[in-house]
């Protein structure tokens, strides 16, 4: 959904108008959210659901979907507009960028996943929906600070009128198109269902993923061809080897949502300045040390400019990789120095979030960044989707690697802790290698990479 979010708003609605729509299809999409509905309930072996109530949650994920493609590659783009090329101040300007998206990050898992477990997920998702009315209204006072750079590029395209109705209305009514086929897609896979009975090794939504991706990759590639010079054609190269970076770290990053969880749920000792954390609530930790760590890299790399110790973006793509790769060796030590109650410290996992932070403030915004540097003009925010894109892949790729974390539990409880110890010390060990060999091969094509870049810091 970024790839076409940034798509129409190269081409026709702007960034700022394609944000504010995207933040509006969110905002609908979260309330909807909190319509529970009854419980499920099974009455002589037949489960008997709320199909309302199940339709309003895979219609609001439908919005939520929708309203993310138009907001999350236009929102970053602009980010990059309001920076000059190579103004040192924008990896900064990123940076800060970042904090504020981690704020709701840190946020959301203490009080809306506090609510959701205390009182109902109507609570938690509800108070998602004031935090997104909110952020929507920040943004629209403060869109006269922007000074026309998220403009339309053509506003007559807008204005151009098919079959009566202007194209920007056809957009909008497109997008709510979009919805509902998301809608069917989410609960059938609609038309890929068929089509994935003949390929039972992929299924239906990986097939769709996998499709789009080849259509992007071959629009991308004739618009290098046809529409790029050499020096742009290479700027783009080097941006999607920027963009294999990111879903590499992802891949590794997206196992604290999975496997980093179960561990602190199930082998951990999760106790901290006198209270009991839930694994839900640990993994804002994430967050807090991005937020703490914030005015540090907004500091120091204008700092290092101005010494020219400043690293180049492929170089900071492989320290990147190899902080995430000694963020898992720093879980695997951990296993192996356990509490006199067999269970691991909960400050090994805070010692493994704070480098795994570092990695991610040296890697994920400095790559937003230059996709903004090195994208041509004409196709930035379909780029800045292309970013996205590639995560969808670190999401496929850590599900896969969760996986291999699998271990037997009884009500939830593990029976044996050593055992579950090892399966978790394996899984660590391998994801180190991993972040290791990837950080490697991109130390070793850091000068390739840099003369791709031509100029571009």
């Amino acid at each position: 959904m970024p790839v076409l979010g940034g798509l129409l708003a190269d081409r026709y609605l702007g960034m700022r108008k394609a944000v504010i729509f995207g933040a509006s299809l969110l905002v609908f999409g979260h309330f909807g959210m909190a319509y529970e509905g009854v419980q499920a309930v099974k009455i002589d072996g037949v489960i008997s659901r709320d199909t309302q109530a199940l339709q309003a949650f895979y219609f609001s994920l439908a919005l939520i979907i929708v309203g993310v493609g138009f907001l999350k590659p236009n929102i970053s783009t602009i980010v990059g507009k309001l920076y000059r090329k190579n103004d040192p101040r924008r990896d900064s300007g990123f940076t800060i960028f970042y904090a504020g998206i981690n704020i709701g990050a840190w946020l959301a898992p203490l009080f809306c996943a506090y609510l959701g477990e205390t009182y109902g997920w109507k609570y938690g998702f509800g108070l998602a929906g004031i935090g997104m009315i909110g952020g929507l209204l920040v943004f629209i006072l403060g869109q006269k600070h922007l000074q026309g750079h998220a403009e339309p590029n053509f506003p007559e395209r807008l204005h151009a009128k098919k079959a009566g109705i202007s194209v920007e209305k056809w957009i909008y009514l497109g997008a709510f198109a979009a919805v509902f086929a998301t809608w069917a897609l989410i609960q059938t896979h609609s038309l890929l269902l068929s089509l994935g009975s003949y390929l039972p090794e992929v299924t239906p939504i990986l097939l769709f993923l996998h499709t789009i991706s080849l259509i992007t990759i071959i629009g991308m590639s004739w618009f290098l061809f046809k529409y790029c010079n050499k020096v742009e054609r290479e700027q783009m190269l080097a941006l999607v080897v920027i963009i294999l970076a990111g879903l590499l770290f992802f891949a590794l990053y997206e196992q604290t949502y999975g496997s980093w969880v179960a561990f602190s749920d199930r082998v951990m000792d999760r106790h901290m300045f006198g209270i009991e954390w839930s694994a839900g609530q640990l993994t804002s930790m994430g967050a807090f040390f991005i937020i703490m760590l914030t005015p540090f890299f907004a500091w120091l790399w204008p700092a290092l400019d101005k010494r020219n110790l400043n690293p180049s973006t492929p170089l900071k793509m492989a320290i990147g990789l190899l902080l995430a790769a000694t963020a898992f060796l720093a879980l695997s030590l951990g296993i192996n120095a356990t509490l006199e109650n067999s269970l691991v410290s909960i400050w090994v996992l805070v010692a493994a979030y704070f480098i795994l932070e570092i990695g991610e403030m040296v890697l994920s915004p400095i790559s937003l960044s230059s996709v903004t540097q090195l994208s041509v003009k004409k196709v930035v925010s379909v780029m800045m989707g292309a970013w996205f894109l590639g995560t969808s892949y670190s999401e496929i790729l850590a599900a896969e690697l969760n996986k291999l974390s699998a271990i037997e539990t009884e009500g939830g409880v593990v029976t044996d802790i050593a055992a579950a110890l090892s399966t978790y010390d394996d899984l660590f060990i391998f994801s180190a290698k991993l972040g290791l060999a990837a950080a490697l091969i991109f130390f070793m094509i850091t000068p390739l990479m840099k003369k791709l870049m031509h100029g571009v810091k």
